[in-house]
């Protein structure tokens, strides 16, 4: 087992700043992984074995420092809390979008944290059953017709902030996630910043046919986040394929 006190105090390689978001077993493994990686890649004596060398001093690095920057984007830490992404590093398929909607903080937060909202402006979404504080439960749409189906839980939150969740295990599909709120300009505008990472049920394949059927990840949220823009600011709700309807 790995002596936690080792990282009690602030390792030499981490930058003045960053916040501790890997917990210790991890850490010992980057660090032990990285190594070994690192050394094979110098051995071959390659272009491609300086690319080892590369991820596997990338590994070293954020087991000594102790900070992993998806995690950080995703609001996890496992520093504390044992593993806490339901997605592992380096597997699944991750998206990140951005939108500024012209109404205050606070009310897009409400709107977003009340998660029975989500199927007002999120297409793929069939239901949001929304079972006690942290927990509900969510249907969406697949390729083909298909439904999937996997109960989340909230495990970040900082008010008019950020908003922090992972599928839970038994789930059709691993997904960890968090939305990110900032304030703009005089307060009555507000930057959106969603990262989403997810395993589809077929994996990466899986994304690949979802994008060959029209239904990119990255335009999903895309077109997600522009109906969200016209809910708030127009007072209108937009239906499953995009097209306004009366508010509810």
């Amino acid at each position: 087992m790995p002596d936690t006190a080792a990282f009690s105090h602030t390792p030499s390689g981490r930058q003045p700043g960053t916040t501790v978001n890997v917990g210790d077993m991890e850490r010992w493994l980057s660090i032990v992984g990285g190594g070994i990686l690192g050394l094979y890649g110098l051995s071959r004596r390659s272009v491609s074995g300086l690319g080892l060398a590369a991820v596997g001093g990338s590994m070293v690095y954020r087991g000594l420092s102790g900070h992993c920057n998806l995690y950080g984007a995703l609001g996890l830490n496992t520093a504390h809390v044992g593993p806490s992404t339901s997605v592992p590093a380096g597997e699944g398929y991750k998206v990140e979008e951005t939108i500024t909607i012209n109404r205050p903080v606070r009310e897009v937060f409400s709107f977003w944290r009340n998660f029975s909202n989500l199927p007002r402006f999120m297409s793929h979404l069939a239901s949001v059953e929304v079972r006690d504080h942290n927990r509900s439960h969510w249907v969406a749409r697949g390729p083909l017709g298909i439904h999937v189906e996997w109960d989340a839980e909230v495990h970040n939150e900082r008010d008019n902030e950020l908003i922090a969740w992972r599928s839970l295990p038994g789930s059709d599909v691993d997904t960890a996630g968090s939305v990110h709120f900032r304030s703009r300009g005089d307060g009555q505008g507000t930057e959106v910043h969603v990262v989403l990472k997810y395993n589809p049920p077929a994996g990466k394949a899986g994304a690949a046919v979802a994008r060959w059927l029209g239904s990119s990840p990255e335009q999903q949220i895309r077109d997600d986040l522009g109906r969200l823009k016209q809910v708030l600011e127009s007072g209108t709700a937009a239906g499953a394929t995009g097209h306004l309807a009366g508010a509810r």
